[in-house]
């Protein structure tokens, strides 16, 4: 049987489903640089520690996780330091999550500035990415750190 016979128009896609163009993002590469300035600026001001948190953060978590998981729940770490199991655990969920849920709301969080100029939609969802990587680095020279400390110890 021919399904092709029966219709009269059969709708095609005028691209494909990822056409990305990485040109024009790199013509556009400082909105992005100011997007990353302007989240990392806007996420901290307000906060009496600033960018402090970027430390402070990651540390307390992983106290708390010691805490209650190694001393509490006695939870095996198979012979690895447990603070030093706990941060590496933290620092990526808290990059995976931080950009799936910051991603996530880009569009709904920018919907005034797409509507007044043209730039590549995708630009914003990039700086917010950008933006974790850069906490991701801070967290991870202290896990680094951290690790150093447990090696030579």
């Amino acid at each position: 049987m021919d399904f092709q016979r029966d219709w009269t128009e059969i709708i095609k896609p005028k691209s494909k489903l990822l056409n990305l163009n990485f040109n024009e993002l790199w013509d556009y590469r400082d909105l992005i640089l100011l997007f990353v300035k302007r989240d990392l600026v806007s996420v901290y001001k307000q906060t009496i520690l600033g960018p402090i948190w970027f430390i402070i953060q990651p540390l307390l978590t992983t106290l708390t996780f010691t805490i209650v998981f190694g001393n509490i729940a006695k939870i095996s770490t198979d012979s690895l330091p447990q603070p030093l199991f706990y941060m590496s655990g933290v620092i990526m969920w808290q990059y995976f999550s931080g950009c799936l849920t910051k991603t996530s709301s880009t569009f709904i969080a920018n919907a005034g500035i797409f509507g007044k100029v043209y730039f590549p939609r995708l630009t914003v969802p990039i700086a917010t990415v950008i933006n974790g990587i850069i906490t991701f680095a801070i967290q991870f020279l202290i896990f680094l750190l951290m690790l150093s400390y447990y090696y030579y110890r």
